[in-house]
């Protein structure tokens, strides 16, 4: 029934009436966009060429201001909950339309027409209509560019409305705040404002994109970067902010694949859009070469800090914000996969940032405990990361990706499920924070480390090595891995109070029940 709703109402056409103005730009090309911006005076060309711009108020995306319109598509199939899939009248959706439309009238507009998903079986197109040019610079590096002739009949299944200058009444339209980002499954229609944050935009348009496709399509959605190899091998990588899962994915003897959306179809790893959102916070040439190189003329920097000559970013400067981005096209990045699209994947890495130290740098788990550790969709928080953390924080967002996920998350586990018990697949849980005690206390675990790790499981190095249990998580953990110090493998024995370290690890043991009690 839900698909047959699907596919009945996208016969129907988007709201239309936004774009015939003499005032509107269509498919500007970026340099056109980038001098529009300099000249209206809301951004600077950096030395590298690149545009920094100021998101505004918000510098990053505002997931208890997201709604998704109630209605007979969503209700019986979105999961509404009190963290996520907000429900919203669809009377209130109209009634915000309508002003924007008044708002937007007699103002510019920025109209980009962009295909998302790189299997052309399930490639859909979206058009965005923005108030700013650098915000329509952004849609540009993040999508899909269409053909010319794919342009010339060009017709939308969805669209979305993006007006930073647009501000809710909150009493009398229905919102909590002056901001808002509404998702019309009816109307195929996405609006957004009073925030400038670009990566709303993509968010909006990729958790469409996973309400759709699993229901369309049994096509697993996934919150995940991608890469493949020499020999065809295709790698998953998974993870929160702040887990490595950008840098660890760009190696440069493997294409990436794309570093953020990915679909998971019956023969194919495919990605959703056409370029990198990268975080640029303490950035250098020498730890991540490929972002480094990437940001040049036509990338799109946002929130970044300057030196004195106030053209040189400063990546280490975190005044405005540690959410501080890049994004800049997938053909920037270096070695590309063709088409954006790999083979089914023999690794699956999930990537957590442990803060308490109790997890070991590399363990390999057993389908059922993939299951387990993809529902909780652990990583932590660290002092300093937000306002009001001070001390470690557990972070639980199931699947790697709740904020963007409409459905309930078992049906994302169901597919994970089937996807592994089909294919010759290992999952390997890769822990990138601490070691030796919490955050404080223990250190860091080196990139340098990770990534060795990384390499050796994708040449094959662990296969026929011997793996030790851990006896309180139940982890298979390698007894040797080239490139990595034995002593760091396993974790108790890096801690100097061994009590403390059991201590650590029921606490958090405590915290996954916890969480897993609200899905079972």
């Amino acid at each position: 029934m839900i698909t047959e709703n699907i596919q009945r109402d996208q016969q129907q056409p988007v709201y239309t009436g936004l774009t015939d103005s003499d005032r509107t730009y269509r498919n500007l090309p970026p340099v056109t966009l980038m001098e529009m911006t300099i000249l209206k005076r809301q951004g600077t060309l950096t030395v590298d060429g690149a545009l920094a711009i100021d998101t505004g108020q918000f510098k990053g995306r505002a997931p208890l201001d997201r709604f998704i319109v109630k209605d007979e598509i969503t209700e019986d199939q979105v999961w509404w909950n009190d963290q996520h899939n907000f429900p919203v009248d669809s009377k209130v959706f109209d009634r915000l339309y309508h002003k924007l439309q008044r708002y937007l009238a007699d103002r510019e507009k920025f109209v980009r027409d962009v295909m998302v998903c790189a299997d052309s079986r399930y490639r859909q197109p979206i058009r965005v209509i923005s108030q700013y040019p650098w915000s329509d610079l952004f849609v540009h590096n993040m999508f899909i560019q269409p053909s010319e002739a794919e342009l010339e009949n060009f017709v939308p299944d969805w669209q979305v409305i993006c007006v930073p200058g647009f501000l809710a009444d909150p009493k009398n339209d229905g919102m909590t705040h002056t901001n808002f980002t509404i998702l019309n499954f009816k109307r195929k229609t996405i609006i957004i404002g009073g925030t400038g944050f670009t990566g709303e935009i993509k968010k909006s348009v990729f958790s469409v994109l996973n309400f759709i496709l699993p229901l369309q399509h049994n096509i697993l959605p996934m919150h995940c970067a991608a890469n493949i190899g020499k020999n065809n091998d295709t790698a998953l990588f998974f993870g929160l902010s702040g887990t490595g899962k950008t840098t660890l994915s760009s190696i440069h003897d493997r294409m990436l694949i794309g570093d953020d959306e990915h679909g998971w179809s019956d023969t194919t790893i495919f990605n959703f859009e056409g370029g990198c959102y990268a975080r640029t916070i303490n950035l250098t040439r020498e730890r991540e070469p490929e972002i480094y190189g990437a940001i040049r003329f036509g990338a799109l920097l946002e929130n970044t800090g300057f030196k004195p000559d106030g053209v040189t970013p400063d990546y280490f400067c975190d005044k405005k914000t540690p959410n501080t981005r890049v994004s800049y096209p997938l053909h920037y990045a270096g070695s590309i996969a063709p088409c954006a699209v790999g083979t089914i994947p023999r690794n699956i890495f999930f990537l957590t940032c442990d803060a308490f130290g109790v997890l070991p740098p590399v363990s390999k788990l057993t389908n059922e405990q993939a299951l387990y550790y993809f529902i909780s969709g652990y990583s932590a928080k660290i002092p300093g990361s937000e306002v009001g953390v001070t001390t470690p924080t557990a972070v639980f967002s199931y699947c790697f990706g709740a904020p963007f996920l409409p459905l309930h998350p078992m049906r994302y586990a169901q597919l994970l499920n089937k996807k592994l018990q089909a294919g010759n697949i290992t999952t390997w849980l890769i822990n990138t924070g601490w070691l030796g005690g919490p955050f404080g206390v223990g250190k860091r675990i080196k990139l340098e480390y990770s990534r060795s790790i990384i390499k050796a499981i994708l040449e094959g190095a662990l296969d026929k090595l011997t793996f030790n249990a851990d006896n309180i998580f139940e982890l298979a953990v390698p007894a040797y891995c080239p490139g990595v110090p034995v002593e760091i493998l396993d974790p108790s024995a890096n801690w100097q109070d061994k009590n403390e370290y059991g201590k650590k690890a029921t606490e958090l043991i405590a915290q996954f029940q916890l969480n897993m009690a609200k899905y079972q």
